[in-house]
């Protein structure tokens, strides 16, 4: 399998062990602990990316919750995920409709496929023309470059224009992108029967302003490319929405779990392409973070287990 979530263990190993573990059925590995039974009705159930792996997180939301309800959860966060990962995995789905309830992260658009790019589900994209592979970052940021170059006139105008006129095409295929993300948000949504509650978790809330000089500036902040016409395109196919904005513990110095000491960790452990080293983690939810998202959860939750009846 060509997946590399495993990457993050070896990444961040000397700050947390995520006990990954193979789920049955599936061939994937996921955070671990898994529950100790997966009987209906006896677990509930987290789907998303990092975010909800908790990355760099000794004790993420799905962990933290777990306690405050009294319930198992089975923590189905995988790195880079968008919606379309979940529909491709069918294994995956027996395991979500046998939970209690499915808490479904927004994850983002930049894992999703267009008439360039194949993800696959993840953020790791192939380029159709050639079968090359690059990150999402790269391969925008590539389509960007002519909105880089020099135009006549004041200096002015020439960031004015590279940051709101898009390169030829770029327009039209973000608009199928995220064409293809509510697309494949609500099939996944839909393929859940039991109660699901599609939850907002990032440090910006829908509504962005969006650039055309640089990959970063047309994607923003988690989840990348999703808006708010978006969310509200697939609300109604969700039982519930909770929206949880934070940057509480930013920036999140890295620690050894062994020593207590600040640490620095290698990106490339994680996976090829990546290069350089963090001794901050400036982009994944901190501790604090996952703190305020299992209180934006727990209300809700509570709800659904008093509501509970035969599993669906």
């Amino acid at each position: 399998m060509s997946e590399h979530l495993p990457g993050y263990q070896a990444r961040d190993f000397e700050v947390v062990d995520y006990q990954l573990c193979q789920l049955d059925g599936t061939g994937l590995w996921f955070r671990g602990p898994r529950p100790e039974r997966l009987s209906a009705g006896e677990y509930f159930v987290c789907i998303g990316a990092a975010q909800t792996f908790g990355c760099l997180c000794e004790r993420p939301f799905p962990a933290l919750l777990q306690e405050m309800i009294e319930l198992p959860a089975l923590n189905l966060g995988y790195g880079g995920a968008g919606p379309f990962f979940f529909l491709k995995h069918p294994a995956l789905l027996d395991h979500i409709n046998k939970a209690r309830f499915a808490i479904v992260q927004v994850m983002s658009g930049r894992s999703e496929s267009n008439r360039l790019f194949d993800s696959g589900g993840l953020e790791y994209l192939t380029r159709r023309q050639n079968g090359s592979m690059l990150s999402a970052d790269q391969a925008y940021e590539d389509l960007l470059r002519p909105a880089s170059r020099p135009l006549p006139g004041p200096s002015f105008m020439n960031k004015l224009v590279r940051a709101f006129i898009a390169p030829p095409g770029v327009r039209r295929l973000v608009a199928e992108t995220r064409e293809n993300w509510i697309s494949n948000q609500r099939q996944l949504l839909e393929a859940i029967s039991v109660p699901k509650i599609l939850f907002w978790f990032a440090k910006r809330g829908p509504w962005y302003w969006q650039r055309y000089n640089r990959a970063q500036a047309l994607f923003g902040g988690f989840p990348q490319l999703v808006n708010r016409r978006m969310i509200e395109s697939v609300m109604p196919f969700a039982d519930h929405y909770v929206q949880c904005v934070t940057e509480r513990g930013a920036p999140h110095y890295l620690t050894s779990r062994f020593t207590g000491e600040r640490v620095v960790i290698d990106l490339s452990r994680d996976r090829g392409d990546f290069t350089g080293t963090w001794e901050i983690n400036n982009y994944y939810p901190t501790p604090e973070m996952h703190e305020d998202a299992a209180r934006a959860l727990e209300s809700r939750c509570r709800t659904l287990v008093s509501h509970h009846g035969a599993p669906g």
